[in-house]
């Protein structure tokens, strides 16, 4: 039987169903091999040479198809029928040939379907083909250019714009769009203007508005009327004359429909009609098109198959009548240039059935369903006809004139199933008018004047964002969604009521890219390099000059950045984002005079921690520091981005700093010496700007230790931890084992004795039906005789068990625990350690780390066990709190 590998399950079980028992259908999972994310992956010296790497939970489905294929020698790819899809089916091609699982005498086809249905599938085997090696090559040049740019140009950030995460080839460009809107947002300088509406009443007493458009004779323009006192003298003019309607002109109009959906214009109407993000669209129609229910959903393409266009058409009928049916069948164009637009539009795969029609469970998949199930037979529909009305009303002296106009619709032809989403557009001719004859008088029931001021341009949402992106050309219709949602995980934007605002370090990163790598976050330039791209799918062009052309010059970028000192970038960013920063002030004085100390300047700077704040330039002299951004963000008793000093205790300093998962306590300094310093995390209930340092000592002094438990002699602790202030019993605080149990209050913590947390200990373990109660130790059978640490046999929910380190053994039924020797238990352990894969060595080294009981043996010395934990535990929370400003894996 043939192998036929798909992408994800869900496709393999709807394939598997219409090929039957005949064929083996396998998921490959996605992308089964990507560049290892480290230097080196892609090599530009020998000839962008590319170091590909199985995903570790690749493995697991590459071996599945190996074995199938030790058993059928046949395989066809049929993965996705788009450039990435080609790419998965190469990479399989060549990891299942390094593997030796195809020989030469094993037939590779390569077989693409549109749409899954029985047809399309059928159709599709009857024409295979071999591994379209242009379409790869276009992706290999994306993925190694998108490897270039990230690997190169993320390091210069970091070192030279602390606090900064990462770049790429159109994450950045897409960020500047975003940023650059704000930018012109903020310098928007509104102006102010006047309208004058009327409501005029008809002689059968209906009313309607109309507009002044003509004031002493000469027609106004937007600004004429620019304040409240030329707006009365306009209603004064009004009000003085006698109105008649001079003109009534009707004019038949049209509406066409838009053309079916592309994977850009679904991402924008499923974002104006129902507020879903880029992803959420693409993850939707995914599973719509695993379902077979409607065709690929990542395409250029706007053209419809010719049977499916007959089937619209038959359906449009049908349902609605042969009114709606147009004589002959529209005919759309694409305007994509590459090899993608050989794709069919987005649309259902059996255009006869409505949603209703269908069983579809989920709601945002029945939403999407029959958002494409009506563009698409709305694609084919007839214009719906209007009438669109114009109404000139004037006085006898021609010095006033207002117009009125609206529509009314004749026939609603495809506006019946569907209308196309509008952003930011308020149309107002869309109104109806009552009847109106020339001549007749226009009397005023009410003349207004309203206030106006120009608006700046509206912030992205997605939709309009991805408009804008196809507009110039940047990225394409698979890369759409990726893009949008990775510049929101780098937490360069966030999206608030459906908009796209930049945050601080957004903006940062958008100035360094502009002003020193200019050209590599054009718009045209991105553009251009797309088109080469196209080019190389298409066949026009090598992949390999490509890739030299670009890492010639960018290489040499690079190269230039070297000496480039952060005081030179930090005065440019300074410059560039001024009216964002330090906007005028209403007195006219210098808004960059540090208002503390009257002497320094303020300008941006970036915190050792990452990140940036505002500070005085007469630093150490004067502290003054704000957040970075426009001034008034915070209050004066906030902490300021390089923390508040609350004094000292034992000669450290002791400090309250704002981190990535909130505020924290810190004992002391990061240096090289001591690079995690005692931290510990503030309660949400406590205001972090009033914690004094009193307070301060109090939480890093945490976890608490109580005392040793008077029925097993374990440790007893009480800490703050994530969910609230809790008991801890455990030998060590660390997170792991031991019984957890709830406090009341924050003030517990600090207070609570052994009596009542004895109590609540028990009451936990109760609650849980003894789950969580520390295992009782039945016998001592001593040390391990070759790496130390007790060996015991406990009492197991399940029967008595040998315990050493973090391997457990179970007894034998036969054996009693009484009779069993260390000799024996040795045997058991090393037969259980071998299952487990346990290095013998590795875990006796861990214990030492960890084994620290010494405040068991000495319970006097309460103090010192508290403060030798509190040195430990809570640096694991800061790792946490404050993570390195490398965490992120590059794209």
């Amino acid at each position: 039987m043939p192998v036929v590998v798909v992408e994800s399950p869900a496709k393999a079980k709807t394939i598997n169903k219409y090929l039957g028992d005949d064929y083996v259908v396998l998921a490959s999972y996605g992308h089964v091999r990507d560049l290892p994310p480290k230097d080196g992956s892609v090599d530009p010296e020998h000839e962008f040479d590319m170091k590909w790497e199985i995903a570790s939970d690749s493995k697991k489905h590459v071996k599945a198809i190996a074995d199938a294929l030790a058993e059928d020698n046949d395989l066809i790819l049929a993965t996705d029928p788009d450039r990435e899809g080609e790419a998965i089916s190469w990479h399989l091609q060549e990891a299942l040939t390094k593997r030796k699982s195809i020989k030469k005498t094993t037939p590779v086809k390569r077989v693409v379907f549109n749409a899954i249905t029985k047809s399309a599938v059928t159709e599709a085997m009857a024409n295979p083909r071999d591994v379209d090696m242009e379409l790869v090559e276009a992706y290999l040049a994306r993925r190694a250019l998108d490897y270039l740019v990230g690997f190169n140009l993320s390091p210069v950030l970091w070192r030279k714009l602390p606090g900064a995460r990462s770049a790429g080839r159109v994450q950045s460009v897409c960020l500047r769009l975003i940023v650059e809107r704000e930018m012109e947002i903020e310098s928007f300088d509104n102006r102010e203007y006047w309208s004058i509406k009327a409501m005029i009443e008809t002689p059968r007493g209906q009313t309607y508005e109309a507009k002044l458009t003509v004031l002493g004779g000469k027609k106004l323009d937007k600004f004429d009327i620019a304040t409240k006192e030329a707006a009365e003298l306009a209603v004064h003019a009004i009000n003085s004359r006698d109105l008649s309607i001079a003109n009534v002109e009707a004019k038949p109009a049209s509406r066409n429909p838009s053309a079916p959906f592309m994977t850009s214009t679904l991402q924008q109407e499923a974002s104006r009609k129902f507020n879903f993000g880029a992803r959420q669209t693409m993850s939707v129609a995914q599973r719509l098109y695993e379902a077979g229910l409607i065709t690929y959903m990542r395409t250029d393409g706007i053209d419809m198959a010719p049977e499916a266009i007959t089937a619209a058409r038959d359906t449009i009928g049908a349902r609605y009548g042969k009114d709606y049916v147009p004589g002959s069948p529209r005919v759309y164009k694409n305007k994509a240039k590459n090899a993608q637009e050989a794709h069919e539009c987005i649309r259902p795969t059996d255009l006869s059935k409505a949603t209703e029609d269908l069983k579809i469970a989920d709601p945002d998949q029945r939403k999407l369903y029959d958002l494409i199930w009506k563009r698409t037979l709305a694609s084919q529909m007839e214009a719906a006809r209007l009438e669109r009305t114009t109404v000139t009303i004037g006085s006898g002296d021609a010095q006033i004139e207002l117009r009125a106009s609206g529509q009314v619709m004749l026939f609603d032809g495809f506006m019946k199933v569907y209308e196309e989403g509008r952003d930011d557009v308020v149309d107002e001719d869309d109104k109806r008018l009552p009847q109106i004859a020339a001549g007749e008088p226009a009397k005023k029931a009410s003349v207004t004047p309203d206030q106006h001021f120009t608006q700046p341009p509206p912030r992205y949402t997605e939709a309009t964002l991805v408009k804008r992106m196809e507009e110039l050309g940047i990225g394409r219709p698979s890369t759409y969604a990726s893009v949008v949602t990775t510049i929101q995980d780098r937490e360069y934007v966030r999206k608030d009521k459906n908009r796209l605002y930049p945050e601080d370090k957004g903006r940062l990163v958008t100035v360094f890219l502009s002003n020193y790598f200019r050209k590599y976050v054009g718009y045209e330039f991105t553009a251009n390099l797309e088109n080469e791209l196209d080019e190389v799918s298409a066949g026009n062009a090598d992949y390999k000059e490509v890739l030299g052309r670009f890492w010639r010059d960018f290489s040499a970028a690079i190269g230039e950045t070297t000496e480039l000192r952060i005081t030179e970038v930090l005065e440019k960013i300074n410059e560039v984002l001024e009216p964002h920063l330090f906007p005028p002030t209403e007195d006219g004085s210098d808004p960059r005079a540090c208002k503390n100390c009257g002497v320094g300047r303020l300008s941006m700077r970036t915190a050792r921690s990452g990140g940036a704040f505002i500070g005085c330039s007469n630093y150490p002299e004067c502290r003054y520091t704000r957040p970075f951004g426009p001034p008034g963000m915070e209050s004066e008793s906030a902490i300021p981005p390089e923390g508040k000093l609350l004094g000292q205790d034992e000669g450290d300093n002791i400090w309250v700093h704002k981190g990535r998962f909130g505020p924290y306590a810190q004992r002391g300094e990061v240096t090289e010496e001591n690079k995690k310093p005692n931290r510990q995390s503030i309660p949400k209930e406590w205001p972090p700007e009033d914690i004094d340092l009193e307070t301060g000592v109090k939480l890093l002094s945490l976890p608490r230790f109580i005392g040793t438990h008077p029925e097993d002699g374990v440790n007893v602790w009480s800490n703050i931890g994530r969910y609230g202030p809790y008991l801890k019993h455990a030998d060590t605080t660390s997170n792991r084992g031991g019984t957890n149990a709830n406090l009341e209050s924050l003030d517990e913590v600090f207070t609570v004795g052994m009596n009542r947390a004895v109590q609540l200990l028990a009451e936990k373990v109760a609650s849980r039906g003894g789950r969580g109660a520390a295992a009782k130790i039945l016998r001592e059978l001593g040390e391990h005789p070759d790496d130390g640490g007790p060996v015991q046999i406990m009492e197991g929910k399940y029967g008595p068990y040998v315990k050493w380190e973090k391997v457990n053994a179970t007894l034998p039924k036969e054996t009693n625990p009484e009779h069993l020797t260390i000799e024996e238990a040795m045997v058991l352990i090393e037969e259980k350690a071998a299952k487990k894969g346990t290095r013998k060595k590795a875990a006796p080294k861990k214990k030492a780390a960890a084994k620290k009981p010494a405040a068991k043996k000495t319970p006097a010395k309460k103090t010192a066990a508290k403060k030798t934990t509190a040195k430990k535990a809570p640096a694991k929370k800061a790792a946490k709190a404050t993570p390195s400003k490398n965490d992120d894996v590059l794209e």
